[in-house]
């Protein structure tokens, strides 16, 4: 029987350094633990996720959109969606959350050396690739890394100053596209699918990271398999409502798998086995 910490549901508090408003219904909050020796040692990985907390409004799984900085600052981009979303979104500089975690299996970093990378995000689905991105390119420079990104107009794209910093590199190609235009839209319009035609990478020698809606995972999957992506070659984060974040409650089962704890990092091939949304036609 597995032994359980008496702090377990216990979170630590963390003050919002700064807030950046990527959209009308995105925000990134910077967040530091107020226990500086705590906030030294936390080191989550790319992929993982914390539940937050908001005094008398519950609390919510957020995976990090940054790694620690050299000040153990770190980024959380929550998309408004509910009464504590919306709490959250109107606090400010200076207000106090409670975060516990980190949580989850991250992305395998380790196998990304050496290959180059496809990423394809949609909306809010860009949080937890960014830190993936931006690791990756400071980890291998010589590497081709290529992100195909979809929102619903141009008003909601996210992420703008980090999209405009990844441009910079040489070996990088970002992609966008929108539902609908607006006017002084000179971009692509259309489904992020449609992206592909656009760009070139040997699926034999590219690994491809997918976050966004079901729908749009389910597509792209469908077009990796047809352009002969192995399903071991083809990774996604499962943005799962998560409750205990340790396993407990099974709110986030998959069959015999838990996304909190075996998750929410899975290859294509991983979810095959199981019974997953994303794959159903």
């Amino acid at each position: 029987m597995e032994i359980l910490q008496p702090d377990l549901y216990l979170p630590k508090s963390a003050e919002i350094i700064d807030v950046t408003e990527e959209n009308s219904q995105i925000k990134t909050y910077i967040l530091s633990f107020i226990d500086k020796e705590f906030n030294d040692s936390f080191a989550p990985q790319p992929g993982q996720f914390v539940l937050l907390s908001v005094p008398h409004y519950g609390e919510a799984p957020i995976s990090f959109s940054s790694t620690p900085d050299e000040n153990g600052r770190f980024h959380l981009s929550v998309r408004k969606a509910g009464k504590l979303t919306s709490a959250l979104h109107a606090m400010e500089k200076g207000d106090i959350v409670g975060l516990r975690g980190p949580y989850g299996r991250p992305f395998p970093m380790e196998q990304f050396e050496g290959k180059n990378l496809l990423f394809v995000a949609g909306g809010i689905g860009l949080a937890p690739l960014c830190p993936v991105i931006n690791s990756s390119l400071q980890n291998g420079a010589d590497r081709c890394v290529t992100l195909l990104y979809g929102s619903r107009t141009p008003s909601d794209i996210a992420f703008k100053a980090d999209i405009d910093k990844w441009r910079q590199h040489e070996n990088v190609t970002c992609l966008l596209t929108v539902d609908s235009s607006e006017e002084g839209w000179q971009g692509e319009v259309g489904l992020v699918t449609g992206l592909f035609g656009k760009c070139s990478y040997d699926p034999d020698d590219t690994l491809a990271i997918i976050c966004g809606p079901p729908m749009m995972i389910r597509a792209v999957f469908a077009e990796l398999e047809r352009q002969g992506f192995s399903d071991d070659n083809i990774i996604t984060t499962m943005e799962r409502h998560m409750k205990c974040g340790v396993g407990i409650c099974r709110h986030c089962h998959m069959d015999e798998k838990l996304v909190c704890k075996d998750g929410p990092v899975f290859t294509l091939s991983e979810l095959k086995k199981l019974d997953v949304m994303e794959l159903r036609s």
